[in-house]
């Protein structure tokens, strides 16, 4: 049985290598960000926090853990981190459950207009179940109306305000938001699950010193392991002193047992990684293939929504998304059908894609490759036989391999 695991996973090596991946959230994490992840440290069970355990035997995992929760805050600006939830998700199930009370008032992005299902989407999440939830979207050229959302907070009131995006192209205006949510003293968080490599890299404005809290995902652009963070800011502790506190007890024993302490020394490793010269040139050059992708693309007569970030969402057709997608990865180029703006179509028979760069750049991909990819994207969605382009893909992923 073990053989035939270690052959899949072969298999997707491959498939890996010889492909294009432009989904916005897959990247390749490093060998010493997987290695620390295989580790013995999964062997452990270590219940509550550094110096506070509820097991013997975790005293080189404490400071494993407090490393992690110092390169956090060092790297993010936070005066306080939780290293600890086991996905984004959990993250954001843990502020609010922090600060808010069963019924309580949440303001997020639509999902259909580029948020999270967990920014309050009704009735299939927990955010939407047990929170009262009020949603803002966006214009018809894909932008948030700040106007508009300042009329629904005033108007509805919300206790918390959720300040992050899955596929909005452009750049969010932290202080702008900060100002609305103060207007009716509701707690920001800011989830920048999406561009936490493109905050710490400094391509975008950092959210800190807006925020009352901040929620990301460590995997994505910061090339590290399937985890989360959240992190506590300076305006966070000036609202409520206890903040640090409630957050760490939402977490543990709130809605998580033992924490998964491999993870959390492959998230030190990765945060590391982002703290290096190289990898703020990464995050730069990141922007810049996503923008050359786009205008490529846009100069081709393609509706492109964006970009300003390292993403982009296209229009492809009415309900002709995923039918797309489909014949790009026959071709070799992997990408996931999107609902775009006012979509006709429906989640599952979108309207549009979402394309990212942070894994094609991670490769070394530069502007002349952006120009290659955009053409064989555009002649994949004019019909074009997906074998021809599929060879030319292969050989553009040798010259280009996955680093170790």
């Amino acid at each position: 049985m073990r053989d035939d695991i270690f052959k899949l996973i072969t298999k997707e090596e491959g498939r890996q290598a010889k492909t294009l991946c432009l989904i916005p959230s897959e990247n390749y994490a490093s060998r010493a960000v997987r290695e620390a992840l295989s580790s013995v440290l999964g062997n452990i069970y270590a219940e509550g926090y550094p110096g506070k355990r509820y097991y013997q035997g975790n005293a080189v995992v404490d400071m494993v853990e407090q490393e992690a929760i110092d390169r956090c805050k060092r790297l993010f600006g936070f005066v306080h981190a939780n290293v600890q939830p086991y996905s984004g998700s959990v993250a954001n199930m843990a502020v609010m459950m922090a600060v808010l009370n069963c019924g309580d008032t949440v303001c997020g992005m639509k999902l259909s207009a580029g948020g999270h299902l967990t920014h309050g989407h009704p009735d299939i999440t927990f955010s939407g179940k047990y929170f009262k939830s009020v949603q803002f979207g966006v214009t018809k050229e894909g932008r948030i109306d700040y106007q508009e959302l300042e009329e629904l907070v005033g108007s509805e009131k919300p206790r918390m305000i959720f300040a992050g995006t899955t596929a909005y192209p452009f750049k969010l205006d932290w202080k702008k938001f900060a100002q609305i949510a103060d207007s009716v003293g509701a707690y920001l968080v800011a989830d920048i699950s999406h561009i936490a490599g493109l905050v710490t890299g400094g391509v975008h404005e950092s959210p800190v010193l807006h925020a009352h809290l901040v929620t990301s995902t460590t995997h994505k652009i910061l090339r590290g392991p399937r985890g989360a963070f959240i992190g506590v800011t300076k305006r966070g502790l000036e609202k409520d002193a206890e903040l640090g506190k409630k957050i760490d007890r939402a977490v543990f024993p709130g809605l998580q047992g033992g924490p998964h302490e491999n993870t959390i020394a492959s998230m030190a490793v990765a945060f590391g990684e982002a703290e290096e010269k190289s990898y703020q040139e990464y995050a730069c050059k990141v922007v810049e293939n996503a923008s050359v992708l786009a205008d490529e693309l846009r100069n081709d007569g393609l509706k492109v929504y964006g970009t300003e970030n390292h993403l982009m969402l296209i229009d492809v057709g009415k309900e002709k998304g995923r039918e797309v997608a489909q014949r790009l990865e026959e071709a070799g180029i992997v990408v996931n059908a999107n609902t775009i703006p006012f979509d006709e179509g429906t989640p599952f028979r979108p309207s549009g894609l979402r394309i990212g760069t942070p894994a094609i750049t991670t490769r070394g991909m530069g502007e002349a490759e952006m120009k290659m990819i955009a053409s064989w994207i555009i002649d994949i969605i004019k019909g074009e036989d997906t074998e021809s382009i599929k060879n030319k893909v292969e050989k553009l992923c040798k010259t280009f391999p996955i680093q170790d």
